[in-house]
């Protein structure tokens, strides 16, 4: 197989993915307005104390995004697997990984980078200061996709079963942790003024190995839900 067809495939893949999600604008707004609402809750429990929401102001907002992230990971393969386009791609002689890896793309560009873009705000109105956004935007940029990719393997092994949503915030949420200490420890450092790059290299290094050894294992849990 030509490395330029398995190029197109990709390519393919997610701009499917994205015209359809363009024409279901609404079920856009879901994971991003869930992710407003909890943070902004924030402030009005527990008052206007600056100090304290400055303090636990990396929590929220990554609490929140990952929280957003399960939200819309039980769709990544819903609608394909509903409708039967998903059948076709296992029967297509591209690699069933490589087409997994276009859906995860899809699926991160289209949840967790406008989450991404809007996190700024959100930091400034928990008062953190500017570069400590700056690395808040790091860890989110390293580590939303692992849990895009994480997802995807929980979602394909549920997708046959009724109401599996619950059975997959289950099998991902003890895998979501590692992220989610490393990236609050990188912002507690630079908070405090510590250097962060051992925190980023980690979640480097955790993004890489989830980017290899996480298409293999979800393109099988589909072909098993399938069969």
């Amino acid at each position: 197989m030509k490395q330029s067809s398995l190029f197109q495939a990709f390519g393919a893949v997610i701009k499917r993915d994205l015209l359809l999600a363009y024409r279901h604008r609404a079920e856009l707004i879901n994971p991003l307005a869930f992710f407003v609402m909890v943070i902004t809750l924030f402030p009005l429990a527990l008052g206007a104390e600056i100090a304290l929401l400055k303090r636990i102001a990396p929590a929220i907002i990554w609490v929140a995004a990952l929280l957003a992230s399960l939200m819309s990971i039980e769709n990544l393969f819903r609608a394909d697997y509903d409708d039967g386009s998903l059948e076709l791609m296992v029967m297509t002689p591209h690699s069933l990984s490589i087409l997994v890896l276009a859906k995860v793309t899809a699926h991160w560009l289209l949840s967790s980078l406008p989450l991404l873009l809007i996190s700024p705000l959100m930091g400034l109105m928990l008062h953190m200061e500017s570069d400590v956004i700056g690395v808040l935007l790091l860890t989110l940029l390293l580590g939303m996709p692992v849990l895009s990719l994480i997802g995807g393997i929980a979602v394909a092994l549920t997708l046959g079963l009724r109401k599996g949503g619950a059975l997959m915030a289950i099998l991902v949420l003890p895998l979501y942790v590692p992220i989610l200490i490393f990236a609050s420890s990188a912002i507690d450092a630079a908070m405090s003024g510590f250097p962060v790059t051992g925190h980023l290299s980690m979640m480097c290094a955790i993004l890489f190995l989830a980017l290899t050894l996480t298409p293999l294992p979800t393109a099988a849990a589909l072909k098993i839900s399938l069969s």
